[in-house]
């Protein structure tokens, strides 16, 4: 019986966007905004890039909202959240007034000098599946670990990644082309 293995909706790793441990939130900003991923004939953005350590070795991942919540100025972060979310709460203060925009720029901007390494989220690896793995392995380890990426191994090497987003088109492909669908 034909499956769908992982290695066959990985990306390569060389092909997948990465970055250094010590390049800044604002590097990983322009990185994460200019590369385009191809799967299939498909684009779509990275929603992470892979981080590595001054040894190229893969020290973690960094997530949009990582760095979203690594530029948050100080000044907010040190309050509580209630205090946060009242701070834009439309229909407590309809014209924003409370909301500094010039401090909030501010800090946004001295927070983008900030190294990835404050904000990524390290040892990706624990959520990880082998390339010869059945694609539902990897199902099973996203909704496990509540991941959208997984780290993909070929003999104890990483080779490569996979993400939610390639393995919901595959199926979405195969349940819409055909009822007899093999995995």
């Amino acid at each position: 019986m034909i499956y769908t293995k992982v290695g066959d909706l990985m990306i390569p790793i060389g092909k997948y966007p990465y970055i250094s441990s010590w390049d800044t939130l604002l590097d990983a900003m322009i990185k994460i905004t200019e590369v385009e991923l191809e799967m299939k004939g498909k684009k779509s953005l990275p929603r992470f890039l892979l981080v590595y350590d001054k040894d190229l070795k893969l020290a973690g991942i960094v997530r949009r909202r990582d760095i979203l919540r690594g530029l948050e100025p100080k000044f907010l972060t040190e309050k509580p959240l209630d205090d946060r979310e009242n701070l834009f709460d439309a229909e407590r203060d309809p014209g924003m007034k409370d909301v500094d925009n010039k401090r909030i720029m501010k800090g946004v901007m001295e927070n983008s000098g900030r190294p990835v390494s404050d904000v990524m989220i390290e040892h990706p690896c624990d959520s990880s599946v082998d390339y010869d793995d059945h694609i539902f392995k990897a199902v099973y380890q996203m909704n496990k670990y509540k991941v959208s990426l997984l780290m993909v191994f070929k003999e104890e090497e990483m080779v490569g990644v996979i993400r939610t987003v390639d393995v919901f088109q595959h199926i979405a492909d195969v349940l819409i082309k055909t009822e007899d669908a093999v995995w």
